[in-house]
């Protein structure tokens, strides 16, 4: 009875796998208790030379290195594994499939359709670390959480479909904000031009200035072009620069602060914008950045002060004893 005892706790204890070589769309199904044994069954059922180590087990998903027995015990059942033997390396690519084993109907899929689902992963993780990181994703990325199925989503971040969808809900309301901003700052703009239109506050000899004023600007940017190659920003947030509405509250904190930190001359060559223009977007880009830090400073106290009278209220309280009356 002990024998059969040891052999039936032997076998809830493996992991059923999924293995594959990379480049490859063949898969072996295995199971095993730990890694040392699954790398064996690897080299057994891909007829992998065990001399040519290190055989090294990545996750398909996104090529993370798997070499801790622990961390392979916490892997959910049939994670898909991509077996490198030797001086292989891990790339991710379209016929690879990342974290889906590709079916003939999924190579139409472009590269970018293919890669959302590591990018909505990634956000989820940033989140699960800090929640109060939400105040400094950018528009994009709250979309890209508020789109991803609940159950996915749930299943990421180990919480129940009932406070995800709460945590959803929590995210567009952070969308819906940033586009009343957005709106709010449009009507404030559209007035303020109809001010200067009815009251004809400038005048011929202030046109005249702020012509001459333009040119000076697109002199000294025709002197800085060799700049433009140290500008930092990547395409897609000079694209949201140049194109949305009060672009700061589009942009994630990382990026604004980017932004800020750029030469002014070199981002209105980039941007094809004057140089005062360029600059009252970066004054706009710091005082967003500023605010986003403070309600993510003041998240936190609220926190710690919260956790303090948590521990406090859990501590022993000695009984009161009551007052003796003087004889």
């Amino acid at each position: 009875m002990e024998v059969v005892g040891e052999a039936e706790t032997e076998t809830e204890a493996l992991k059923p796998c999924l293995l594959r070589r990379n480049h490859s769309r063949e898969q072996h199904g295995v199971a095993a208790s730990c890694l040392e044994q699954l790398r064996s069954k690897a080299c057994d059922i891909l007829a992998i030379d065990k001399s040519l180590t290190p055989v090294t087990l990545v996750l398909a998903e996104d090529g993370t290195i798997v070499d801790d027995d622990d961390y392979f015990l916490c892997l959910p059942s049939n994670t898909k594994f991509v077996v490198l033997a030797s001086n292989e390396k891990w790339t991710y690519s379209n016929s690879d499939g990342g974290t889906a084993w590709i079916t003939q109907e999924s190579f139409d899929v472009d590269e970018t359709d293919s890669g959302s689902g590591l990018k909505w992963k990634n956000v989820a993780r940033q989140l699960k670390e800090d929640l109060s990181s939400i105040i400094l994703l950018s528009e994009e990325d709250l979309q890209v959480l508020i789109d991803v199925p609940c159950s996915d989503l749930a299943q990421e971040l180990c919480q129940s479909c009932v406070t995800v969808q709460g945590l959803q809900n929590t995210l567009q309301q952070v969308l819906d904000q940033r586009e009343e901003a957005r709106q709010s700052k449009e009507l404030l703009e559209l007035y303020l031009q109809a001010l200067e239109k009815e009251g004809s506050i400038l005048s011929k000899q202030q046109e005249a200035g702020a012509s001459f004023s333009d040119k000076m600007d697109a002199v000294d940017a025709g002197s800085n072009r060799e700049s433009t190659s140290e500008i930092t920003l990547t395409g897609q947030v000079l694209t949201a620069l140049k194109e949305k509405p009060a672009p700061e509250l589009s942009l994630s904190s990382q990026d604004l602060e980017l932004v800020t930190k750029e030469d002014p001359k070199a981002l209105a060559v980039a941007l094809s914008w004057g140089l005062k223009k360029t600059e009252t977007l970066q004054q706009a880009c710091h005082q967003e950045l500023s605010l986003r830090l403070q309600q993510v400073q003041s998240l936190r106290s609220l926190r710690s002060v919260s956790a303090r009278k948590s521990s406090l209220s859990r501590e022993p309280r000695e009984p009161k004893r009551a007052k003796q009356e003087p004889t």
